[in-house]
This record gives structure tokens, C-alpha cells and sequence, in this order.
């Protein structure tokens, strides 16, 4: 009896090894190959989120579940029928063998498809999948194509085969452009291409989590398309895998879905990174995988993740190398946070660390402060006055690229300014089509005047304007002569060419059709003003502008106490000619001495009475930390001056964050005469 049920139990055994086990695979909407039959759960190896995925798991789970609605299966015409014996844990093998099958559109979206296993779960790897010493290092610098790459893999395929893309993308970095774009249709068409894409995503499930990250990060900077299914197998295992992430994966997965393009796949990963972070941000040891991690976190991250790390990164300032400091700019702006104590102490360390800085850092930091809107004047001082001591060393056009950050942020550093001016006039040569509208807008924009080179300069500029009148567009003559005008200069050659009526015409049919009609309009102010004695003038009538007006309620009760209860003291809201805007108008006698009601006088532009604009002015129409005008402001301050006004203009920030007495007394000192204060309306003490 023990020797039949023996027999039978023996013949049980053969009969399963020789039976194969048959289990259904479901494809879903994205094509991937998900099993019926739950695994049972293994080891993970390099797991240090034991007690995140404990609480966390079931929810990334679930999240990446549903990301899976709403894609259509259009998209991934292909999918892989592969044979294998039994699956085991966490250690899978295929076989070399495999066919290509089209399928179509279902109704619900949904295949199933067979597969039977063959191999021995003690065959872990088969022959074709061993490990080599080689690396893909190795391999990129013995290979000087991208199929070359492919030739070996096709002469001897190796595990693992992530080293191959690896190297491919390694190999791609060194090369140009053009080229890279004809190696990568030699490797699209490469007859191992498509066999090492099926290798690839054999052995997702049994990779390093790393190597699985930078194979699909190398894939996607090779160009291949993110619908593709080797891309969206390979999504679909970081996902499932994501608990293994420790800290260098981090860093890896974040720059990883920076790289990619937006969809619901990519979104629930980078929802579950957000989960993961949440979790982790206090484990996180090096101060690098942190920064890394806060660049490519996504501006659409919570806000309380932002504000963990950054409390985290102030945690760590005290270990911050001066390196450390200046990507920090960079990180926060990419992930829209402004965090101004991290950014003070970051500029002190910048500042103090910024001998031997690369110019393309100093130039990041400067960008980043722009999309954050912070203004440090010592950080920016101290940036300019590092090139400006070094200013030989660096390239003009990298200079001016400095330069032009430097204008957005309203910035006006002199010392570097009247360096590039004497560049500019000693090496006419330098100047391009290209720099030279640049350079003029920067000049013009920060009303940047060295009376000792302004009028040199300015030759210089308009001489190498007229040399390439003929290869320059009409948009970007029209945006340097309006910048010659700014600065009260105008070359006859460039003018002329600008008034032709078909380059005039060009202009106002073109796209930046409203922003042209502005410019025009200044150059029709400036050679009325200006320029009386030009013969010519704008042939073609210009659309009007719109009106402008603005909200001074506060300047309007300060100047009804200082000038008293009288109507017709001032004149609030004025139109002048030339699209000319002053918020109050006031009429003084000759000496600034006493004010005039506007029924009293009869004759405006009489010798003895004073017209007085009243500008109340934001702060961008002054240089950041300086009471100095910009170009559009001094420009028509020029131009009422020349109508006849005397211009004030007051800050209007100041006067709305100041007491109404304080108030009364900045307004007076400006609009009176310095020799004689009276008291008029208020009484009111003597600011001198």
C-alpha cells in the first residue's frame, strides 16, 4: 500500500513538471501583461521604506490602478508573447524566442493572452543573460556609434541589458546634433534594436531598482517615443516597485519624470513620488539627492511637501558647501517656492564664496531670481562687481547675456555698464546684428549715460546699425531706433529706412501688431519733440492707444489736505498729446510760491505761471535700490519738460505705506519751492 501511494505521488510529480501550467495574462489599455493570480509577497531587496510601504503601499497601489483608465489601445499596437516554465519570486527567465502579434481595437480595450511555462525556476538566467565584467562605461568607450552598441549586443547578448542603452546614451552625449539625429534613425532601423527593447523588458522585474530608473531615463533621452510599449512596460514596473526607492533612486526618479512628457501614467508615479518624499524627506542624509529632489519635485507638488523640504533644507544649512548654496536659486525656482530666509542665506554664502564662480551659474542665479521675484541688492552688487573685476576674462556675449538679466531685474550695475561701453567702442568689430538691438535695449531700458563715452558709444552703435540696415528685420530695426530715441539720439540712415511706408506697413500687419503701435508712437513723439527740425514724420495714421488712468486715492486726499478744501486747486487725471498721461496737474506761480485756481487763470502757457506735473510713479519705473529714472520714464519727463511742465513725480508706494501727515510733508517739499515752504491748507513743519 506505501509503495502504490508512493508510486502515485512520483507519478503526480512528473505529470506537473511535464503538464505546463497554464495562466491567463489580461492586457490592459497601456499593454501591459498583468497576471490574474496575486504573487505571492517576496523579499525586496534594497528596501529601506519598510515602514512606508507598510502604511502607503495599498494607496500607490490603487492610485496607479486607476491611472490606468482612459487610455485608448490605439496607441500600443504590439505586445509580446513570451514562453516561460513557472514564475519564480522576484527571479524570472525567459528564453530567446518570441514573436511580434498586431492586435486591434476592442471593444472594452481588453486582451487576454496565453502563455505556457518551460523553463526550470532553477534556470534563473539563461546562457544568453549571464553576467560579464563589462561595463557600460566600457562599452560606450569602445563603441563610436550607437550601433555599434547594438553590434555587440547582437554578436553576444549579456545581463544585464540596461548597459547597452546605457552606453547608447553615453555615446549620443558626445556627439552634435545633426549627428545624433542620423544615429538615431540608424538605431530605430537597426535589426537589433527591437530584440534588445523585448530583452529589456524581460528583465524589468528582476533588475536593481537604479539600473531599472536609468535604463528607462537613457531610453527616453534616445529618443524613443513614450507611447512605445518598452517605455510604458518599464513605467508600469517602476511603479509597482516604487517601495524599493531609497535615497539615490530618489534623486534618479526625479530628474527621471522631469524628462518626460506629461500623461496620467506619468502623473500617478510622480503622485506617488510626492507620497514617497512625504515620507522620507527627514531620511534623506546628502544634501545633493535633496536639492535634486526639490528641482524636479514639479511645480504642481503640494505645498506642504514644499514647505517640508524646505525646512529640511534649512535643517542642513550649517552643512551647505558653497556649491550647495548656488543651486539652491535653482531649485526653488524650478519648484516655484519662494522661500526667502533659505534664499538670504544661500546669497551670504554666494557672495562670499563667488571668486572662481562660472559665469552660466552666476547668470542661473540671477534667472531665479527673477522667477522668484527676490531682490537682494548685495547679491546683485556683488555679482557685478565680481565680472566687472574679471571682466577681461569672460566673453562679451556671455557678459551681455548677464546683462540682460541684470535689466529684468531692473538692476543697474555702472561700473560694469561703462566697462562694456569701452569694450564696445575700443572693438566695433565685436558687435553683431544679433547684439546690437540687445545691447541697445539694455542701455536704453536702464537709462545708463556716461557723459564721458555716451556720445563715442552711441556712433559706434548707430554706425554698426547702418552697416547691416539690409539684414536686419523690420521688427528689430523698429525696436533699436526706439531705443536710439530713448536716449535722445538719432541716426539719420536707420530712421529713414524705419519710415518707409512698406517696412511701416509690414509692421502693422504682423503679429506683435500692438507692441509695434507703441513703439511707433514714441518715435512719432520723439521726432515732434525731440527732432522738430526732421523733415520727414510718420506717413501712416497709427491706431490710437487706449487711454491710461490709474488709482490714486491716497495721493488725491494728501494733496486736498496740503492745497486745502478750494475746488479747482489741481487737475487729477490729465491727457496730453502724444499719449501722454500726468496723474495731477497743478498751476503755480513763476517762483513755485503759491498755487493758482484753474478759474482764475485764463492763459495757461503765460510767462507767469507754471504748469506742474504730478507723476506718481511705481517702483519699476526706477532702478532697483536707486532713485534713478529708467528709460521711459526720463524720456517723458524729457518730453513734458519740454511741453512746458515742471515734473514731480512721487513714489507712490511711499505714499500709501506712509502716516497722511508724513505724507503731506514728502508732497509739499516736492511740489513748493525749496527757498520758500508756505503753509497752505495744513499746518505743517519745515522738513529741512
Amino acid at each position: 500500500m506505501r509503495n502504490k501511494a508512493g508510486s502515485i505521488l512520483w507519478n503526480l510529480r512528473q505529470f506537473s513538471i511535464l503538464v505546463p501550467t497554464i495562466r491567463t495574462l489580461s492586457m490592459y489599455h497601456l499593454g501591459f501583461c498583468r497576471s490574474k493570480i496575486a504573487h505571492s509577497n517576496w523579499t525586496l531587496r534594497n528596501l529601506p521604506l519598510n515602514d512606508f510601504d507598510n502604511r502607503i503601499q495599498p494607496s500607490i497601489r490603487y492610485l496607479f490602478q486607476d491611472a490606468l483608465s482612459g487610455f485608448q489601445s490605439e496607441s500600443l499596437n504590439t505586445v509580446i508573447v513570451f514562453r516561460v516554465n513557472r514564475l519564480c519570486p522576484r527571479r524570472l527567465s525567459f528564453d530567446s524566442k518570441h514573436c511580434f502579434v498586431s492586435i486591434g481595437t476592442s471593444d472594452n480595450g481588453l486582451k487576454k493572452v496565453n502563455f505556457h511555462h518551460e523553463v526550470s525556476c532553477e534556470d534563473v538566467l539563461s546562457k544568453e543573460m549571464k553576467s560579464t565584467p563589462i561595463s557600460y562605461m566600457k562599452l560606450s568607450e569602445e563603441s563610436n556609434s550607437l550601433s555599434d552598441v547594438l553590434d555587440t549586443f547582437s554578436k553576444g547578448p549579456t545581463f544585464p541589458s540596461s548597459k547597452y542603452f546605457l552606453a547608447m546614451w553615453t555615446v549620443a552625449k558626445r556627439m552634435s546634433d545633426d549627428k545624433k539625429c542620423y544615429e538615431k534613425r540608424l538605431m530605430f532601423n537597426h535589426p537589433a534594436f527591437n530584440q534588445l527593447c523585448e530583452q529589456m523588458m524581460k528583465e524589468a522585474k528582476i533588475l536593481h531598482y537604479n539600473h531599472l530608473l536609468l535604463s528607462l531615463y537613457a531610453i527616453v533621452k534616445l529618443g524613443i517615443f513614450q507611447n512605445t510599449l518598452v517605455v510604458q512596460t518599464l513605467l508600469r514596473v517602476i511603479q509597482e516597485r516604487i517601495t524599493e526607492c531609497d535615497e539615490r533612486c530618489l534623486s534618479i526618479l526625479s530628474t527621471l519624470l522631469e524628462a518626460m512628457d506629461p500623461c496620467k501614467n506619468v502623473h500617478a508615479l510622480r503622485t506617488g513620488l510626492w507620497l514617497l518624499v512625504d515620507q522620507q524627506v527627514w531620511k534623506i542624509k546628502h544634501v545633493t539627492t535633496l536639492q535634486i529632489v526639490m528641482k524636479y519635485i514639479g511645480k504642481d507638488a503640494p505645498v506642504a511637501l514644499k514647505r517640508k523640504l524646505e525646512m529640511k533644507a534649512l535643517r542642513e544649512l550649517d552643512r551647505f558647501s558653497h556649491l550647495n548654496s548656488q543651486h539652491m536659486f535653482e531649485a526653488l525656482s524650478t519648484m516655484n517656492h519662494r522661500s526667502v530666509i533659505l534664499l538670504n542665506k544661500c546669497s551670504k554664502k554666494v557672495i562670499d564664496n563667488i571668486h572662481g564662480c562660472p559665469l552660466k551659474v552666476l547668470m542661473n542665479i540671477l534667472q531665479s531670481c527673477k522667477d522668484l521675484r527676490y531682490y537682494n541688492s548685495k547679491l546683485f552688487k556683488g555679482i557685478a562687481d565680481y565680472v566687472a573685476e574679471t571682466f577681461d576674462i569672460w566673453n562679451l556675449q556671455k557678459v551681455l547675456y548677464l546683462l540682460l538679466l541684470f535689466e529684468k531685474l531692473g538692476f543697474r550695475p555702472v561700473v560694469l555698464m561703462n566697462l562694456f561701453m569701452k569694450k564696445i567702442i575700443e572693438e566695433p568689430k565685436l558687435l553683431t546684428k544679433k547684439n546690437i538691438v540687445a545691447i541697445l535695449h539694455v542701455y536704453s531700458s536702464l537709462n545708463h549715460i556716461n557723459q564721458c563715452q555716451n556720445k563715442e558709444f552711441l556712433e559706434v552703435m548707430a554706425s554698426a546699425l547702418t552697416d547691416c540696415l539690409h539684414h536686419i528685420s523690420s521688427e528689430s530695426l523698429l525696436h533699436a531706433v526706439c531705443s536710439f530715441c530713448v536716449m535722445n539720439y538719432f541716426p539719420s540712415a536707420p530712421i529713414d529706412q524705419l519710415l518707409r511706408k512698406d517696412v511701416l506697413s509690414e509692421l502693422l500687419t504682423s503679429d506683435d501688431r500692438e507692441k509695434n503701435v507703441h513703439k511707433l508712437h514714441i518715435l512719432e513723439a520723439c521726432l515732434k519733440l525731440d527732432l522738430t527740425s526732421y523733415h520727414k514724420g510718420i506717413d501712416i495714421a497709427l491706431p490710437q492707444l487706449p487711454l491710461s488712468a490709474s488709482d490714486n486715492t491716497k495721493a488725491t486726499e494728501v494733496l486736498s489736505r496740503l492745497l486745502g478744501n478750494s475746488k479747482g486747486l489741481f487737475s487729477k487725471d490729465v491727457q496730453l498729446p502724444h499719449n501722454y498721461h500726468i496723474d495731477f496737474e497743478i498751476r503755480m506761480d513763476a517762483n513755485r510760491r503759491r498755487v493758482l485756481s484753474f478759474s482764475d487763470v485764463d492763459v495757461p502757457s503765460a510767462t507767469n505761471i507754471r504748469r506742474v506735473a504730478v507723476l506718481c510713479v511705481p517702483r519699476s519705473s526706477f532702478c532697483f535700490n536707486s532713485r534713478h529714472p529708467r528709460g521711459f520714464l526720463a524720456m517723458k519727463m524729457r518730453h513734458l519738460n519740454i511741453m512746458g511742465f515742471h515734473v514731480v513725480w512721487v513714489r507712490n508706494w511711499e505714499v500709501e505705506e506712509q502716516m497722511m501727515k508724513d505724507a503731506v510733508r514728502i508732497l509739499k517739499t516736492k511740489i513748493y519751492s525749496v527757498e520758500v515752504l508756505p503753509t497752505i491748507g495744513v499746518k505743517l513743519q519745515n522738513p529741512s
